[in-house]
């Protein structure tokens, strides 16, 4: 006989979601901040300079991107080579653990896609 798949009562399944899942909160720590997932999915198509990224993200301010720029290296999600030029230039690659949230972020688009309406 095969096995059930293992159920929760509805007090089991609230009591996790009111302890939160950490796993979660790390990961929209990071994500939930703006600019960062769109950071992310650009530099997915590959080495880019900051010049450019700020072009192809678009409305971030400089400040703004060299923050999460500097989070996302500091974090271990990307990293910046510096060409000494000259003229001295800045590059950014993802990282390995970067390139890992590619599944989550298409399926985050996809559900964007056919739950949300655009404005």
């Amino acid at each position: 006989m095969a096995e059930s798949p293992e159920r929760h009562t509805t007090t089991e399944v609230g009591e996790r979601c009111a302890r939160g899942d950490q796993g979660l909160v790390r990961a929209f720590s990071v994500l939930g901040k703006r600019w960062s997932g769109l950071v992310i999915g650009t530099l997915m198509n590959g080495p880019t300079g900051f010049r450019e990224l700020s072009r192809q993200v678009g409305g971030v301010s400089d400040s703004v991107l060299s923050d999460r720029l500097s989070e996302l290296c500091e974090l271990g999600l990307a990293t910046r080579s510096v060409d000494p030029g000259p003229p001295i230039s800045v590059t950014y690659e993802l990282t390995e653990a970067g390139y890992g949230l590619a599944p989550a972020l298409r399926e985050i688009a996809n559900w964007s896609d056919k739950f949300l309406l655009d404005d």
